[in-house]
């Protein structure tokens, strides 16, 4: 299933810590993301289901698009 969040991933440093945080707590997904849209946007395919809760942080802001 493909998952797409809008998220507040606006710099480098953000971006690093997103693909940190993303590989501990989805291991097996497959993301990217399209920074130059407008809604900073993070897409992630997985067969687990996920929801913005599993990605909450204080880092960066993390909602899913319907």
């Amino acid at each position: 299933m493909i998952y797409v969040f809008k998220t507040s991933v606006d710099s480098k440093s953000k971006l690093e810590f997103a693909n940190v945080l993303i590989g501990k707590v989805l291991p097996n997904a497959i993301w990217n993301f399209d920074l130059e849209d407008c809604d900073n946007i993070l897409r992630i395919e997985s067969e687990e289901d996920i929801n913005e809760m599993s990605l909450q942080n204080e880092i960066f802001d993390c909602i899913e698009l319907e």
